[in-house]
C-alpha cells in the first residue's frame, strides 16, 4: 500500500533512518569504485511513516548487510510533485538501482523509466508497462481476510471498522479482505457482526485523504467509534497513528489492527494493537537489490507477488493480546490461513495485483 506500512522494524532503525531527507544527507556510501548504489525515493509519508516507506528502507539496509558492496541512500518526497524530480535526480547521479515506494508513484516512475530504458528501477505496490521496472506487489486481501475474521471473533460490540488514506488499490485491497473476513465469520458462525467505514460492494467508505496527519486519522476513527466500532483497522500510513494513539488512551474502550509493519515493533501503541496485517516489503526489496547487485536480471514479468503461501503477507504475533485471543479463534485463523494458501478458500478483490 501506499501507506505507511516496514515488517518487523524497530525504533532504532527508524531513528537512524529519519535523519536524512536528501540523498547527499543519507548516503551510506563507502570508498571504492566497485560499489552498487541502490537509491530510494519515498512517498510523501516519509522514511519514518512506520509503514511502507519504513519497510522499504529496512529492505535496503538488509541488502547492504548481505552484500557490503551495496551502498544505499534515500530522498524523501514532500509532495507528489517531487516524484519525477527525485527519480530524475537519481538517474543523473547514476544510481544502479532506483526504488520508487508506493502506488502513487506509478505514473512518475513509468515516465522516467521510459525515458531511461537502460536504468534499472523497482517499485513497491505498483506495476507499470516498462520492462526496466521490477514490480513488488502484495495480495494483502488474503491477510486482511484473516484480520477481519479475527476482528469479528474479538468484537464485544458486534461492530468493527476500517478506513483508508486514499481510495487507491494498495489501500482498498486491505479493506476488501477485511470486510470479506468479517462476512466469512458471520457465515461460519451464524453471526451478524457489522463493518463500518467500508462497503466492498459499492467500493465506498471512509478516508482521511492523507497519509500523514494523525488528527485526520483520529477524526475518522472517532466517527467509526461513534457508530459502535470497538476494533478499527486504519489503512492510512502515519495518519493511522491518530487512531492507535486514541485507542491506547481509551483504556480498552476500543482497539486496533495495524497494517504493513508490525505495529508493536514500529509504534508506541502496542497496548491497543491486536495484530498487524503485514506486507513483507523488506524481504522483497532485499532480494531484488541483492540479485541485481550480483548481476542477475530482474524480470518485470511476473515480478514479485507476496501472498500467504510465500509469506509475502500475513498476520503479526498478537503480542499483548496473545492471552486475550481465544485458543479456538487462533486455531480457526491458522486453518483459514492454510486453506487460503492452498486455494481451498478464495479471497477476491478488484484491487488485487494482476
Amino acid at each position: 500500500m501506499r501507506i505507511a506500512s516496514a515488517v518487523a522494524v524497530g525504533g532504532l532503525v527508524l531513528g537512524a533512518a529519519a535523519c536524512g531527507e536528501a540523498p547527499e544527507e543519507n548516503n551510506n556510501a563507502g570508498s571504492g569504485d566497485k560499489k552498487y548504489t541502490a537509491c530510494m525515493v519515498t512517498d510523501v509519508g516519509g522514511i519514518d511513516d512506520k509503514s511502507f516507506n519504513t519497510s522499504a528502507w529496512k529492505g535496503l539496509e538488509e541488502a547492504k548487510k548481505a552484500n557490503d558492496k551495496i551502498d544505499i541512500k534515500y530522498v524523501a518526497s514532500k509532495a507528489e510533485a517531487d516524484y519525477e524530480v527525485n527519480l530524475t535526480q537519481y538517474v543523473n547521479q547514476k544510481c544502479d538501482f532506483i526504488l520508487a515506494v508506493g502506488g502513487l508513484m506509478g505514473d512518475a516512475t513509468s515516465k522516467i523509466a521510459k525515458a531511461n530504458p537502460n536504468q534499472q528501477f523497482g517499485i513497491v505496490d505498483a506495476k507499470v508497462p516498462e520492462t526496466n521496472v521490477y514490480p513488488m506487489q502484495f495480495d494483502t486481501a488474503q491477510a486482511g481476510f484473516l484480520a477481519g475474521y479475527l476482528a469479528a471473533g474479538m468484537t464485544k460490540s458486534g461492530t468493527v471498522g476500517t478506513y483508508g488514506g486514499l481510495p487507491i488499490p494498495p489501500v482498498t485491497i486491505f479493506m476488501d479482505g477485511y470486510a470479506d473476513g468479517v462476512a466469512h465469520y458471520n457465515k461460519t458462525k451464524s453471526k451478524t457482526v457489522k463493518v463500518v467505514g467500508w462497503d466492498k460492494a459499492a467500493q465506498k467508505g471512509s478516508f482521511t485523504n492523507d497519509f500523514v496527519k494523525q488528527d485526520e486519522g483520529k477524526k475518522v476513527s472517532d466517527a467509526l467509534v461513534a457508530q459502535g466500532a470497538d476494533i478499527i483497522m486504519p489503512v492510512a500510513g502515519g495518519a493511522g497513528l491518530g487512531t492507535t494513539g486514541a485507542a491506547k488512551a481509551s483504556g480498552g474502550k476500543y482497539n486496533t489492527i495495524w497494517v504493513d509493519v508490525d505495529g508493536c515493533e514500529s509504534t508506541q501503541d502496542c497496548a491497543a494493537i491486536i495484530t498487524t496485517v503485514e506486507k513483507n516489503i523488506p524481504d522483497a526489496v532485499k532480494e531484488a537489490v541483492v540479485k541485481a547487485a550480483n548481476g542477475e536480471k530482474l524480470s518485470a514479468t511476473p515480478g514479485y507477488l507476496g501472498n500467504l503461501s510465500n509469506n509475502g503477507v500475513g498476520l503479526a504475533p498478537y503480542h499483548e493480546f496473545d492471552s486475550k485471543v481465544p485458543a479456538e479463534l487462533k486455531a480457526e485463523i491458522d486453518k483459514l490461513k492454510a486453506d487460503i494458501a492452498a486455494g481451498t478458500v478464495t479471497v477476491t478483490s478488484a484491487a488485487q495485483p494482476k
